[in-house]
Parts: structure tokens; sequence; C-alpha cells
């Protein structure tokens, strides 16, 4: 059976011509690599929020948010730089994958810290929501309620792409015109909210192909350093799922 998602981290063609190893990958092994991944993003992004409370302690929101800029977008550039590493040389996981959520964390801490500038508690709710839906997504998984077949893998791949194609459009709407794009995703209103839900559950039906992935992977004998970049896929797919919720729940209180 093909290995198949939308993942472009997870993508099939990493799980090809793989070689054959006395000690294989176990699923075991991928959710306490994955859970490592989570703790280490979460210690940077706490300390990336630490210094945002350090620059705000005066009063002045703005200090703050000068403080953690260069957090941001060191974050989010060293981030991508090895995701691209890691997607392009899978044998580099176990060391690229720990950089990699490092590197994330400090881009999520500043980007919540952002956030909770606007909308205080939006944090806490994220964090919350995002938890809540992958222990839901995995529960639902496992007991067999969602049967990941051909047509639903299809199905997600060409509803992901779409948005992501319709971001890409908004990234250069607001880019060209400087203005706010299309309503519907920067907006306030109903259909903004309801775009976000839709996400929302789009990213939330990509986890169910990373664990089905993850699983297969697993069946076929992977070495174990295919542990590390499974894991490492799973975080992309939430730290998608955490900015959704963000957004989702940012235009929520506009």
């Amino acid at each position: 059976m093909a290995l198949r998602t939308n993942n472009p981290i997870l993508r099939d063609k990493v799980f090809q011509n793989l070689p054959a190893t006395a000690e294989p990958m176990t699923l075991n092994g991928t959710i306490a690599r994955a859970g490592l991944l989570l703790v280490l993003m979460l210690i940077t992004g706490a300390w990336t929020w630490h210094r945002f409370m350090l620059g705000a302690a005066s009063g002045n929101l703005a200090a703050g948010i000068t403080a953690i800029q260069p957090f941001f977008w060191g974050g989010l550039i060293v981030g991508f730089v090895l995701a691209l590493a890691s997607a392009f040389k899978p044998t580099w996981s176990p060391v690229t994958a720990p950089l990699y959520a490092l590197a994330e964390g400090t881009f999520l801490g500043a980007i919540s810290a952002i956030f909770e500038v606007r909308y205080h508690g939006i944090v806490l709710q994220a964090v919350m929501a995002s938890v809540g839906v992958l222990l839901v997504m995995l529960v639902v998984y496992r007991s067999g309620l969602i049967k990941v077949t051909q047509k639903f893998r299809i199905g997600v791949i060409a509803a992901t792409g779409g948005i992501a194609l319709l971001y890409l459009v908004q990234w250069g709407i607001v880019g060209f015109t400087h203005g706010n794009g299309m309503s519907f995703i920067s907006g306030g209103g109903p259909l903004a909210i309801g775009f976000s839900i839709l996400v929302v559950c789009l990213a939330a039906l990509n986890l169910v192909l990373d664990f089905d992935l993850i699983e297969r992977a697993t069946n076929s004998g992977a070495p174990k350093y295919m542990e590390w970049y499974c894991a490492f896929g799973l975080m992309v797919t939430l730290v998608w799922l955490y900015l959704e919720l963000l957004r989702l729940l940012g235009n929520s209180r506009r």
C-alpha cells in the first residue's frame, strides 16, 4: 500500500527504498520522540514569552514586542531552513528535528505573545484546544471511526492544497497592496470565522493522515532514525493546527 499523505515532510517518496535495519522504528518510539520535540518547543516558547514579559514590565507593550522581534524572525527563518534540511536528508533528523523544535518554539512564543497582547487569555485557549484536537483525532483514528481510504486521502490532500494556494494569493495581495487582503481570511465577521473553522477541521484531518502514515511506516520496518523524522513531520502539522486555532480564536474575539 502506498505511503501517502498531504504533509510535505511525511511524503511517500521518503519511505521508498529505505535500507534494511536490525532495529526498525516503532510506534511507541515515534510517540516518545514527538513528545520530546513538543517539550523542547514549549521550553523555547516559554523563554521567548519571558523575554516579552521583561520588555513589557514597564507597562510599554511596544517595548515587549520589540524585544521579541529577533526571536520571531530568527525562529521562523532558522526553523524553515532546518525543516528543509530534514526533508531532503531524513538521516539528519535525529539532530535537525530537535533543533527545529527549539527554533520553532521561539517563533511560536513570539507570535503567541503578540496575540496575547491583543486578546488576553487566547494563548492558553489555543494550547488547550490544540492538545484536545490531537487527543481526539488520535482516539478517532485508533478506534477506526474514520477509515483512511484512498478517496479520503485524495479529498484531504486536494482541500489542503486549495487552502495553501488561497493563502499564497492572500499573502501576495497583502504584500503588494499593503492592505488586509480577502476579508474572509483576515476579517472578523461570520464568514471569516466559518473559514477558520473549516481550516482547523482540515488541519485535524491531516493529523489522521499523519497517524496512518506513521503506522504504515512502522509496519514496513523503516529504520530507527525515521522515528525522529516522523515525529518531526507530526510537529509540522501540530504547528499549523495551533496557528489556525490562534487565528480562529482571534477572529471570534473581533
